[in-house]
């Protein structure tokens, strides 16, 4: 009996398809030496299927192709008019701006103002991550100085 391997990638799974389909195996046989050699949740009898008309139509790359994906609906137009709300007033709350941009979701405000604006929420202001950076820095110099007796090294 063979060997079972445990972890594979997708183009590695799509050579051998192409390498057998090349030695015309036939499909069906295929997919019971691959489902044999690395487990049934390797590739679906129908994927082996596809793979083979695809080669047999002239493919000759086993990677998948880029996709565009969803498309994002954060701009930088949209960011920089969050950025200029936040900066009119510190004190907003993800309610308020939701009032001024009513056609985007709250969820997606907060987003925004946290991972792609690095706001953070601080008492009752957001400030800006680097303020915290600033803070921190500052605070490990202080223990730096505390721990070298008062010497500035």
């Amino acid at each position: 009996m063979f060997k079972t391997i445990d972890r594979s990638s997708n183009c590695e799974i799509k050579a051998i398809v192409k390498f057998l389909n090349a030695r015309n195996v036939r499909p069906c046989e295929i997919y019971r030496q691959i489902s044999e050699t690395y487990g049934e949740n390797a590739m679906s009898e129908g994927m082996v299927q596809k793979w083979v008309r695809m080669f047999n139509e002239e493919r000759r790359i086993v990677h998948d192709e880029e996709r565009s994906g969803s498309p994002s609906l954060i701009a930088q137009e949209l960011m920089r008019c969050i950025d200029e709300k936040v900066h009119s007033n510190r004190r907003f709350t993800i309610s308020d701006l939701s009032m001024n941009f009513q056609n985007i979701s709250r969820s997606l405000l907060h987003e925004i103002v946290t991972e792609h604006l690095h706001y953070k929420k601080l008492s009752s202001r957001w400030v800006p991550d680097v303020q915290k950076r600033k803070r921190m820095g500052a605070a490990l110099e202080f223990l730096l100085v505390q721990v070298s007796g008062g010497r500035i090294l």
